[in-house]
Parts: C-alpha cells; structure tokens; sequence
C-alpha cells in the first residue's frame, strides 16, 4: 500500500502532532502517510497521539536528523 510522505522537518512541539491530526482528520479511514519530524519530543509526542486518537502506529524510523513515522489512520 503506498502512502503519502508528509515532511514536518523543522517544526518543533506541538506543531507536528497538530499538523498530522489535521492531515489524518482528511483522509479515510485505512489510509496510510509517512510523517517526517526532526523535533525530538515527536518521538514520544507521535506515538502517544496514535494510542488516544485511536490511530496505528505501524512503524517509527530513525533517519538522519529526526524521525518517520508510519500512521494508519482509525475510523475514529
């Protein structure tokens, strides 16, 4: 399944997670995105934002200078 790459890179607490909520809130449930971060909070920010939006975490990748994570969005 291919899924869209959604950069937030340079953006800092808490503008990725208000940035993916929004994206996800326009996207049907099933659908997948890569979110790209260079905040380090996102790292426990992202995943805990998955768990109370009832969204899933698939995947958290280390890159060079953040993170990606891999999110498919819940029929919540």
């Amino acid at each position: 399944m291919d899924a869209e790459t959604y950069d937030l890179r340079g953006l800092n607490c808490p503008l990725p997670v208000l940035k993916t909520r929004r994206k996800l809130a326009d996207m049907t449930a099933g659908s997948r995105i890569w979110v790209e971060t260079s905040d380090p909070l996102a790292v426990i920010d992202m995943p805990n934002f998955c768990q109370t939006e009832g969204h899933r975490l698939i995947e958290t990748i280390s890159i060079r200078g953040g993170h990606r994570f891999h999110i498919e969005r819940g029929s919540t």
